[in-house]
């Protein structure tokens, strides 16, 4: 390959590594980072799902949750509907 190949080519496999940098390895992090706090949920942990609800687990299984609120009802969720896990110290 000569050097006005390489020169075509390369404008592609800038945007492609900008790409990666900017958008696909950002994106994969978070997407680890969420996987690993889902699977460390434990009984006691405050919680926010991903629709809004506020609660506390009470169990914990396999792949669901069961959430307790404010009224004392407890509800089932899929361990993928918690969105993140709040500081204890703040007062849902």
């Amino acid at each position: 390959m000569n050097t006005a190949g390489l020169l075509q080519i390369l404008p592609f496999v800038a945007m492609f590594a900008i790409m990666w940098f900017l958008l696909i390895r950002p994106a994969q992090k978070r997407q680890k980072a969420t996987k690993t706090m889902q699977s460390s949920l434990k009984r006691g942990d405050k919680v926010i799902t991903i629709g809004g609800l506020h609660g506390t687990i009470d169990a914990v299984d396999d792949t669901s949750v069961f959430l307790k609120v404010n009224d004392g009802t407890t509800l089932q969720f899929d361990r993928q509907a918690v969105g993140r896990v709040v500081d204890s110290s703040v007062a849902l």
